[in-house]
Parts: C-alpha cells; sequence; structure tokens
C-alpha cells in the first residue's frame, strides 16, 4: 500500500475507535504531511464535519492561503460530492483514493485515482457490519 495512504487509513482507524465512520484523510506538499483528519460527524455533531473538508481547513491554515495547488490529497474512501466540490475549490492537484464508494455511482473526477486497498475496504466493512449488528 502506498505509504500516504497508510496514513489516511491510520486516520481511518482513529474515526473508528470512536464510532465515526472510518474515513481518513492526508495533504501532502512537497513530499510532506501538511495535514491530517478523520471523520468527526457524530463527535461534532456536525455535517460538514467530513474528514476532507477537515483535511482541507488544517492544509489551509497551515499554509496561510485556500490555495492548495501542489498539493495532494489521500483518502481511504471515495469523497462524496461536497467533498469533491470542497477538494476543487482548494484547487488541490490530485487525490489518490483507497476504496470506492458502492452508494456513489458517479464516475471518478479525472484528478482522482484509485489506488485498490483491501485494507481500506475492509475496515468500512466491518464498521458497518458492527453498525447492523447492534
Amino acid at each position: 500500500m502506498d505509504k500516504y495512504l497508510k496514513e489516511a487509513l491510520k486516520e481511518a482507524q482513529k474515526a473508528y475507535k470512536k464510532k465515526e465512520v472510518p474515513v481518513g484523510a492526508v495533504i501532502i506538499k512537497e513530499d510532506k504531511i501538511i495535514a491530517r483528519a478523520h471523520n468527526l460527524r457524530e463527535t461534532r455533531n456536525n455535517a460538514l464535519a467530513h474528514a476532507e473538508i477537515i483535511c482541507i481547513n488544517k492544509a489551509c491554515k497551515k499554509l496561510g492561503t485556500w490555495r492548495l495547488e501542489g498539493c495532494k490529497m489521500y483518502i481511504t474512501l471515495a469523497p462524496c460530492q461536497m467533498c469533491m466540490g470542497a477538494i476543487k475549490q482548494a484547487r488541490i492537484n490530485e487525490v489518490y483514493i483507497g476504496a470506492l464508494d458502492d452508494k456513489n455511482n458517479e464516475p471518478l473526477e479525472e484528478n482522482v485515482k484509485h489506488i485498490e486497498s483491501t485494507e481500506c475496504s475492509e475496515i468500512l466493512t466491518r464498521f458497518f457490519k458492527e453498525l447492523r449488528n447492534k
């Protein structure tokens, strides 16, 4: 697995432990992680607290600009429409995902590349299976 996708998976595991949908994201600039985040919608009671949105906010703060040109984002799950819009608005050049979203029939954006990752798929499958069994 790609080293940056592995870092995003660590974030997804943090979300899993908090009983959040296990999605994690990292943003890279010049081969360094500048921001990392995981889903916090339940924790914050906020529909906008997706891993991608939180990660973009952190990267903007770190760089002191909303323009994240030259950055790459690694996410454990394909982004929803809201997050894809935020990624575009932030001008993130490249996006790499570990798992496809089975509920989302939208084709992947041109700048989104799928890095097949069983680990990213398995954590989501396990989370939703446990949720259904409760």
